[in-house]
């Protein structure tokens, strides 16, 4: 009998029932069959799992089915690893459906809250499957043919699967399913292409036979990374499923959903649907990441990434097990090894591209609201912030700045001054940014509304089933809605830009309702009938239809149907907006997007959608602007002090500070509710504000060398503390206190009414960001003082952080002397660097237009190195140098060999001050 077998560790099985990759280049050219897996592991494993269910099978039987009922195989399935043969929602599964497919039937306890639990219908250990027929090597790895001989239960199943098996780099394998016979649609994403098979790879590949399986383990630990035998691959036109086991419950990634970092694995279904709704747990969100990173047992880690944009489910099961879930394309995996959690992320970022390199600007401090109600407004929202001297950056509008909701238009009463207040910011070292939407107005009289009646003349909409453009229903009532995945589309997109751009001089484009949202489903006429829009499966998606508040599946794009690029719209938006910035400034282009997709780092940061005031609301943010580090998207943050409802001083004042370190920050409200913005807060809460925002400012040097890693290799910038100490158990759930890079520990206030906060601090020495004292930590929950006015900010033994003294803007805050702060590790060695170019420039690191220098100290003696230098570093100074973890007082201190006046304080700081070095010049310090 075939056996899906349940591997948690590495089996061993005889030589002639493994085909191993290092072995697989000896095999001949030709057809080649595969030895079936050997019976005598076969009756092991069931030998074991007879043993560890006769308790759990007797208390099923004697809960009142008679025993004939239960074939024996059935009971041989512990629940944890039932693998669901009935997935459908809102069907109540009988055992005559059920065994219709072929399945396994046993009821069991729902979960509480009604929640789906184990399931009552699942698959038999010799439900059939899919053969491999034969495996032929290639120069980069392996193709197979795969056969099923008897159908599943979807129609137009495939009988035939290609597969592809390359062996791209050693940390590296793609492994790739589709029809032998007939092309299928697959997503217009640009991958990187091996040139050659990997010499020593860090995995090990073999397959079973018969059910056809992939097993991956790596190679150093025998781990098993993927067993793809737990359940049957499914290939039908429109349902593809295959599942495999996970050698750990600690799984994260997975987006977008609201929900704690660490996923739960009892029985939780994750849905990937672009949808326009307030985030809402178990609900599928704004973007569509199939992507996972797992941590392994010892601090190992290993991603996979499914390259697949069609409406998806991810089953997770407490075996631990995980059941992938497309309604077309192909089945398409890319497997990153690692072998720890910032490899990863950064070996996946390899394939779906860097993120780009922001402007300066936009990591300063971001101010908007739905709701001004006029330009007039606006301007005095942007004044008193002057008049408080509270750090601004740019200033936003919403919807309301246009002409009756309408793109690339702005009221003429209530916004006629709007050039003149962005002449105004750009004056005061400030930018302008503006919210637009993909759906076009429809509407208007023939010749009073260039970008519809142009598009509709190019033919850039998207269409019915029938040609006609499809009109739905947003902001300024019946719409088009423009098909990015058109180049002429771009083209036109620029256009309307650069009209709108010769009035108002905006300097970056907010990009919303682009799932796309749409207040009808589907179109003003409905959907019509056939298997785009009412598909043999429908994964688990908010509305329990793939039109819900968006456009019908069968409209027409010039790459495809919506059915296949709706998760790509966003994406697709992103790229067009951030070419036509590049056209229309000459700059850095600056995009937040609310739809996305993997790649979107490369064209557009992203904000966390309409979130409200509440103090859960503030928790939940963390969690997702981590998610979205791991999805190659930096620069992203939640809307500050909340969108909707209205915000307590309280609340406000701890979201400011949490929100000083989110990468992208942005306070953002709703109208009708009262303003949220730091001038209108009392004195003690603004200067709170005001105060947390200063320390962000201080910051950007480091934050800016942040994004350039990020820029160059896929580092992350807000990062979860289990990255930095995989191997630590207690850091693998936490979600309530996050890392600035390597070395900034930041601990949120993020209940009300205390005036302290419990953190995790890992082990080593950790100093007070502002006073420089040491707390010497064994990996311990430690509480900390946190009254109204204060965040706790932690820097890590063995960094340096380049610091700067704050402005009002990067602008003002730019000519400042530089600060930097050495955290001397018990060893008293530090390691820091700093890259800086003029923050606007478009490739400045990949036309050498930049600087880079790096930071050591070791043995007393601070050294600045010039690796790299441009001509702004000539027009910055380093000004202090704060030493912190000094034990000896020190005699003297020498600069370049002259002595220099020093303080040193009781908690070891040593500082010396009003050095007037130039950036450009490289020095050394030293204290005797």
């Amino acid at each position: 009998m075939k056996s899906y077998q349940k591997l948690t560790t590495a089996v061993l099985q005889p030589a002639a029932c493994r085909v191993e990759e290092e072995g697989a280049a000896q095999m001949s050219a030709g057809r080649r069959k595969l030895a079936p897996w050997c019976v005598g592991s076969g009756l092991l494993v069931a030998a074991v799992l007879l043993s560890a269910t006769t308790v759990w099978v007797l208390r099923q039987v004697s809960g009142g089915w008679p025993g004939p009922t239960l074939p024996p195989k059935c009971l041989l399935v512990p629940e944890s690893h039932r693998f669901d043969c009935y997935p459908e929602r809102h069907v109540v599964v009988t055992q005559e459906l059920c065994e219709s497919r072929g399945c396994c039937f046993i009821e069991s306890l729902p979960l509480a809250g009604g929640k789906r639990g184990v399931p009552w219908c699942f698959y038999p250990p010799d439900f059939p499957s899919y053969t491999l027929d034969s495996l032929n090597q290639t120069a980069l790895g392996m193709v197979g043919l795969l056969v099923r001989r008897e159908k599943a239960y979807y129609p137009r199943d495939i009988e035939m699967l290609r597969l592809d098996v390359e062996f791209e780099t050693d940390t590296r394998l793609h492994i790739k399913l589709t029809d032998a016979a007939n092309p299928r649609y697959e997503v217009p994403l640009e991958v990187p292409r091996a040139m050659k098979r990997a010499e020593n790879p860090i995995y090990t590949l073999d397959f079973s036979r018969d059910p056809f399986g992939v097993l991956l383990r790596r190679r150093a630990t025998g781990t098993v990374l993927l067993n793809t035998t737990v359940a049957p691959l499914i290939f039908a036109d429109q349902f593809l499923q295959i599942a495999t086991s996970l050698p750990s419950r600690f799984l994260y990634g997975l987006g977008e959903h609201r929900g704690t970092l660490l996923h739960s694995l009892d029985w939780s279904t994750l849905t990937l649907w672009a949808r326009d709704v307030s985030p809402t747990e178990s609900f599928n969100l704004y973007g569509a990441h199939p992507f996972y990173l797992l941590m392994e047992e010892g601090g190992d880690a290993h991603g996979v990434f499914l390259l697949n944009s069609n409406a998806m489910e991810v089953a997770l099961q407490p075996a631990p097990g995980l059941t992938w879930r497309t309604i077309g394309g192909v089945l398409d995996f890319y497997i990153f090894l690692g072998p720890d959690p910032n490899m990863v992320i950064q070996q996946y970022q390899q394939v779906i591209g860097f993120p780009a390199m922001p402007p300066l600007w936009a990591l300063g401090f971001h101010l908007c609201r739905w709701g001004y109600g006029s330009s007039n407004e606006t301007w005095q929202t942007v004044r008193a912030m002057r008049n408080y001297q509270i750090p601004q950056d740019a200033q936003w509008n919403d919807i309301d700045y246009m002409d009756g909701y309408r793109d690339f238009t702005f009221n003429p009463q209530k916004f006629a001054s709007l050039p003149s207040l962005v002449e105004d910011l750009h004056k005061h070292g400030q930018y302008y940014v503006i919210i637009l939407d993909p759906g076009i107005s429809s509407t208007n009289p023939h010749g009073s509304y260039w970008p519809f009646d142009e598009g509709l003349k190019r033919g850039l909409f998207l269409n019915t089933t029938q040609g006609q453009p499809l009109i739905g229903q947003v902001w300024p009532g019946f719409t088009a809605f423009a098909d990015f995945s058109n180049p002429d589309t771009h083209q036109w997109w620029l256009e309307n830009l650069q009209h709108f751009h010769a009035h108002v001089p905006f300097d970056g484009l907010w990009i919303d309702m682009n799932e796309p949202s749409n207040f009808m489903d589907g179109s003003e006429d409905g959907c019509p009938p056939g298997e785009l829009d009412s598909p043999p499966y429908t994964p688990a998606v908010l509305g329990d239809s793939l039109s819900a508040k968006t456009v019908c599946a069968s409209a027409k794009q010039k790459a495809s149907v919506h059915y296949n690029l709706h998760n790509l719209y966003g994406l697709m938006e992103a790229k067009a907006t951030a070419s036509a910035l590049i056209q229309i400034r000459g700059k850095r282009p600056f995009v937040i997007s609310r739809s996305t997709f993997p790649s979107q780092g490369r064209y557009s940061g992203h904000w966390l959608g309409d979130n409200r005031s509440q103090w859960k609301d503030m928790y939940y943010s963390i969690p997702g602007l981590l998610s979205f580090s791991l999805f190659g998207i930096p620069l992203v943050g939640a809307d500050i002090c909340g969108f909707s409802g209205s915000t307590s001083e309280e609340l406000c004042t701890r979201w400011m500070q949490l929100g000083a370190f989110y990468p992208f920050a942005r306070n953002h409200n709703t109208q009708n509710e009262k303003a949220q913005d730091p001038t209108v807060f009392s004195p003690a809460a603004r200067t709170a504000m005001k105060n947390a925002l200063l320390t962000r400012y201080s910051l950007l040097p480091f934050l800016y060398t942040l994004f350039h890693r990020a820029h160059l290799q896929g580092d992350t910038v807000a990062r979860p503390l289990f990255f930095e100490f995989p191997w630590d158990v207690a850091t693998l759930g936490l979600d309530r206190q996050f890392l600035w890079g390597r070395s900034l520990l930041v601990t949120p206030v993020l209940e009300p009414g205390v005036e302290s906060v419990t953190g995790y601090v890992p082990r080593g020495v950790w100093y007070d960001f502002y006073t420089g004292s040491s707390v010497n930590s064994s990996g311990e929950m430690l509480k900390m003082s946190a009254p109204l006015e204060h965040l706790n900010l932690h820097v890590r033994e063995g960094a340096i952080l380049p610091t700067q003294k704050p402005g009002t803007t990067s602008e003002a805050t730019r000519g400042n002397p530089l600060r930097l702060i050495v955290a001397l590790s018990s060893s008293a060695t530090a390691w820091g660097d700093l890259f800086w170019d003029d923050g606007e420039s478009l490739d400045t690191f990949e036309r050498g237009n930049y600087s880079y220098l790096v930071f050591n100290v070791t043995q007393n003696i601070f050294t600045s190195t010039v690796l790299h230098a441009s001509i702004e570093a000539t027009e910055v100074t380093i000004g202090t140098l704060s030493i912190f973890g000094v034990r000896e007082p020190p005699s003297k201190v020498l600069l370049n060999g002259q002595e220099k006046p020093f303080s040193y304080l009781d908690n070891q700081v040593l500082t010396v001050s009003d050095l007037g070095l130039s950036l450009s010049q490289g020095f050394s310090l030293r204290w005797l």
